[in-house]
């Protein structure tokens, strides 16, 4: 019997040492369970310092953003109409012209519900916010765009989310407007304050709502008689992706 104890206290030590990897195995930290669009990335990306037009409507876009406090772009997929207006936006915070970046979007379910996607509801609305992410991170680096987000300088929010506010001193982008309706569009233009920018950029070809509910086209073509505010078009052939993406547009 003496020389089993040992063997039996090995064994149960063992076991016990088992189940502790195993209770490891299955622990999960909540702070992984989160979509984090600016860490996804193992290695921080390098900055784009400047942004050159790649084409006349977009020489035109860059301009009227210098010269008018109000701008909006309409024109189809791939034109640039987000990344310039972000480019911009970031060139005139680190240029001191302004004291924050403001970038909204609106979450629109396209044929899912946002009550399946997983997490709560800033996790539900991160990938809606995937692309102002992405330029942003293209311009400023992950570890730059984490700190001016952590700091508030930079905020990124859904539509919902900018009624009852005044942005001054501020760089407003609101993408994707044509998924906005008419009284949407109206209450964010009303958000501007003094010495702010904002620029609205859209498709009115791509929108997902239905064609009366959609109010960028008729906000762009009010406000183009306006001589303080500036309405881009940008055309076909501003377009600077795939070749493909040009020709297709043309019979879709």
């Amino acid at each position: 019997m003496g020389k089993r104890a040992p063997r039996r206290n090995s064994r149960n030590a063992y076991q016990h040492e088992a189940k502790e990897k195993r209770g490891k195995l299955h622990a999960v930290n909540p702070n992984l369970m989160g979509w984090d669009p600016i860490s996804n990335d193992k290695r921080d990306q390098s900055f784009v310092r400047h942004v050159r037009p790649a084409s006349d409507g977009q020489r035109k876009l860059l301009k009227a953003m210098e010269d008018h406090h109000l701008v909006l772009t309409v024109g189809p997929a791939g034109t640039g109409k987000t990344y310039l207006a972000v480019a911009q936006a970031v060139e005139a915070l680190e240029e001191g012209k302004v004291a924050r970046v403001v970038l909204s979007r609106p979450a629109i379910e396209a044929g899912e519900s946002l009550g399946f996607l997983p997490g709560d509801m800033e996790d539900k609305l991160a990938p809606y916010l995937r692309p102002l992410y992405d330029a942003l991170n293209e311009r400023l680096g992950g570890k730059r765009l984490r700190q001016l987000m952590h700091d508030g300088t930079i905020e990124i929010a859904p539509i919902g989310f900018m009624r009852g506010r005044t942005l001054n001193n501020a760089f407003i982008v609101i993408d994707e407007a044509q998924n906005c309706t008419y009284g949407q569009l109206k209450m964010l233009l009303t958000r501007l304050g003094w010495n702010s920018t904002m620029v609205l950029t859209g498709d009115p070809d791509q929108s997902d709502l239905l064609p009366e509910i959609s109010g960028l086209k008729e906000v762009s073509m009010r406000l183009e008689t306006l001589p303080n505010v500036a309405v881009v078009r940008l055309e076909d052939r501003d377009i600077v992706r795939h070749p493909l993406v040009a020709q297709m547009l043309t019979v879709l």
